[in-house]
């Protein structure tokens, strides 16, 4: 089966179901395969060395299997291939995550947003907090609330664009992503105006305009690098801080904003910086956040037979 791999990180509450309803949408859209995981913490080490709790160690398997259960049921229907279904141990959930997305080929991580986020916004928990710090492949987070009114398809892939070294690998990415779901792709870049900046100098307007000119010519030049691709829509959008600006932003309904890793992280690992950190918790629909570096080579989904129902291994 060929299309990419997406690993669905599930809790049994709305975040859970958030994620599930946009990976879903993703596999529907992509086609490939999909992996659900659940992640709970390991057991407890009692009486004497390489023992653990029984009891604790049977609640685990329990709240696991009742989650995978969960998830089949709000599967049934979303018209998703039957997923392959994992349970991982670790301390820390996206840890784990990053874990199976490697043990299993992923090439793709979706989840959810913490639960204190806004509707309709995402928060950035624990868990996105260490996939956005070292994941090797790309995250897609669900806005909060996504579950109770889903798109009927994805409609369009927003590139949030910054002319950058090594911007062109997780750019030809983000097009690569966008082709494989049928949708078209348009590049961003938000011109930000400083507070106070017309205060300072009374050529503000001037300026403001000076920098829009040089952004509309790096997005010229990034659409040239995809060379074959159709035709890239480009747009600027000013405001003061990255809130206003990307609020001035057309969306659609079923959009996905993307945006590169910092320049700072390491090489082929998502590492959320200042700016990106800004659009993840200002964007109105889902977020995909790209590894820096060389473009990753989509996977071939592996031909192994999914397993017929959820199960704790």
């Amino acid at each position: 089966m060929n299309g990419p791999r997406v690993l669905l990180g599930y809790s049994p509450d709305d975040r859970g179901d958030d994620a599930l309803a946009l990976a879903a949408l993703v596999v529907r859209s992509a086609g490939g395969s999909l992996v659900v995981a659940n992640v709970h913490p390991p057991p407890w080490p009692a009486r004497g060395p390489g023992s653990v709790d029984a009891e604790w160690v049977a609640y685990l398997r329990e709240e696991s299997r009742s989650a995978l259960d969960r998830a089949a049921a709000r599967l049934a229907g979303t018209g998703a291939p039957e997923p392959t279904w994992r349970v991982h141990a670790h301390r820390g959930s996206g840890r784990g995550l990053i874990e199976i997305a490697r043990d299993t080929a992923a090439d793709l991580v979706v989840i959810g947003s913490a639960p204190r986020g806004r509707r309709g916004r995402i928060a950035i928990g624990s868990t996105a907090d260490q996939l956005l710090h070292g994941s090797p492949v790309p995250v897609l987070l669900a806005p909060r609330g996504y579950a109770a009114d889903p798109p009927g398809r994805l409609a369009r892939m927003t590139v949030a664009y910054w002319r950058r070294p090594g911007a062109g690998g997780p750019l030809a990415s983000a097009a690569a992503f966008a082709a494989s779901l049928g949708v078209p792709l348009r590049l961003l870049t938000l011109v930000l105006r400083p507070p106070g900046l017309a205060a300072r100098f009374r050529d503000a307007d001037e300026l403001m305009e000076r920098q829009r000119i040089q952004a509309e010519d790096d997005l010229r030049d990034a659409a040239g690098l995809l060379g074959a691709a159709p035709r890239v829509e480009r747009e600027t959008a000013a405001g003061t801080g990255v809130a206003k600006a990307l609020g001035a932003v057309d969306m659609l309904p079923g959009e996905v904003l993307a945006c590169l890793s910092s320049h700072d992280g390491p090489l082929r690992k998502v590492f959320l910086g200042e700016s990106s950190g800004k659009i993840v918790r200002a964007a109105p629909c889902p977020v995909l956040v790209l590894p820096r570096g060389p473009a990753r080579r989509a996977a071939a989904a592996p031909d192994a037979k999914p397993t017929a129902k959820p199960h704790v291994r």
